[in-house]
C-alpha cells in the first residue's frame, strides 16, 4: 500500500495590514502543522473602508477577487484576518469551494461562553458596527440573550496611523476603563488592540481575535 500523501495543506490569509503577516504566520504554526501558508496583502481594502465610512459594495467584490485568486493558487483554506470586512467575508462563504473562514468567529463564540454582558472595544468605526453584528447573530444562534455595549476609542487609530503608537494606547486602555465597569467580557475588535493592553490589569476578561480565530478554524478542519 501506498504511503499517505505527508505534504502540508495549502492556507490562505488575506490581510489588510502588512505588520500582521508574521503574527498570523506564528499563529498558523502553532495551530495548524500541518498546513503551509501564503500571504496575500491589500492595505487598500481597508483604508478606503476607512475613507467612506462603510464596507462599500466595490470593497466587497475586491475581496471576493482575492478569495477567488487564493482558490486559484491553490488553497485549500481561506482565513480573512481583517474584522471590518467580515460582512463580505459572510457573503462570499456560500460561494467559496473551500473553507473560508473571517477572523472574528472564535472570539464571539468565546464571548458568548463568557457572560451575557459582552462590551466592544474598537479603535475604528468601520470595525464596531460588524463586530456587533457578529455577536448578535451567534447569540441568536445560540439561543443565547446577550445585552452589548459598544465603546470607540476615537482617535486612537489615527495615533495609530502616523507613529504615535504610544497615545494610540493611552486611549485605548481609556477606553478599556470606561466600558469594562459595565460588562462580564470585552472583545478587541482589531488585532492591532491587543497590544495596548500587554501588562495592564483588567475587571474582566479581554478577548482578542487573532489566536481564538486561527484556534476555532483549526477546530472547525478538523472536524
Amino acid at each position: 500500500m501506498p504511503a499517505p500523501d505527508a505534504s502540508p495543506r495549502s492556507l490562505a490569509l488575506i490581510h489588510t495590514v502588512a505588520g500582521l503577516v508574521p503574527v498570523f504566520e506564528e499563529l498558523a504554526a502553532r495551530h495548524l502543522p500541518g498546513w503551509a501558508p501564503f500571504n496575500i496583502v491589500d492595505e487598500s481594502l481597508l483604508r478606503n473602508t476607512i475613507r467612506e465610512g462603510s464596507l462599500s459594495q466595490l470593497t466587497m467584490r475586491r475581496l471576493a477577487t482575492y478569495v477567488w485568486s487564493a482558490v486559484d493558487a491553490g488553497a485549500q483554506a481561506i482565513l480573512v484576518t481583517c474584522s471590518s470586512l467580515g460582512p463580505a467575508v459572510d457573503a462570499a462563504i456560500p460561494l467559496c469551494p473551500v473553507p473560508l473562514f473571517r477572523v472574528d468567529d472564535g472570539m464571539a463564540l468565546a464571548a458568548l461562553e463568557k457572560g451575557r454582558r459582552i462590551g466592544v472595544l474598537a479603535t475604528l468605526s468601520t470595525t464596531l458596527a460588524p463586530t456587533t453584528a457578529l455577536l448578535e447573530r451567534h447569540a441568536a444562534q445560540a439561543g443565547r440573550d446577550v445585552r452589548i455595549a459598544s465603546h470607540l476609542c476615537d482617535g486612537a487609530f489615527a495615533k495609530l496611523a502616523a507613529g504615535d503608537r504610544a497615545a494610540h494606547d493611552d486611549l485605548v486602555r481609556a477606553g478599556l476603563l470606561a466600558i469594562a465597569p459595565e460588562v462580564d467580557v470585552v472583545v478587541l475588535a482589531q488585532a492591532s488592540m491587543a497590544r495596548a493592553l500587554e501588562g495592564s490589569a483588567s475587571s474582566v476578561p479581554v478577548l482578542t481575535s487573532p489566536e481564538l480565530g486561527v484556534a476555532h478554524m483549526a477546530s472547525a478542519l478538523a472536524r
